[in-house]
């Protein structure tokens, strides 16, 4: 049976949620986050989405990004599956998936629902007792919060 379309609509934000396999780590070096975060922007300008906030954890990633375009997420996901999957499979000798399943995505419906999701995004590092501050993670970003030694 046929997996049911994503239900998208051009410029509304989602919510989006990728999990590591067997919620293995996708993220084992500090150059494994850039490279992600280098594939992320380059499909994102290429698929006409914006990123508003981000957060790579160690084994899963959430992002908040609008598309322009009714398959620009679809798109930037299989395309960040491509690149980062075969730069990690090269990189550290594997196979095979780096991703459980297909991403989750939730339309962002209202303002309210917008703050709370990128409040749960940028807090997700201190929730998981990886930093006392959101401005200590190096791996997010939101709109409010710059990271630590950035100017204002």
């Amino acid at each position: 049976m046929p997996r049911k379309p994503r239900f998208t609509l051009p410029g509304v934000p989602q919510h989006i949620i990728q999990r590591g396999h067997n919620r293995e780590p996708c993220f084992f070096s500090e150059q494994d986050y850039v490279r992600y975060k280098q594939d992320l922007k380059s499909a994102c300008d290429k698929f006409h989405c914006h990123i508003h906030a981000y957060v790579l954890m160690t084994n899963h990633v959430h992002l908040l990004i609008t598309p322009l375009t009714e398959f620009g997420i679809s798109e930037v996901m299989q395309s960040l599956g491509r690149r980062y999957v075969r730069y990690i499979n090269h990189e550290y000798k594997r196979s095979g998936t780096l991703w459980e399943g297909r991403f989750k995505a939730s339309l962002i419906d209202s303002e309210a629902y917008l703050l709370t999701c990128m409040r749960y995004i940028e807090l997700n590092p201190v929730r998981a007792n990886m930093v006392k501050h959101t401005g200590e993670y190096r791996w997010s970003v939101t709109p409010f919060m710059p990271r630590a030694g950035q100017i204002h």
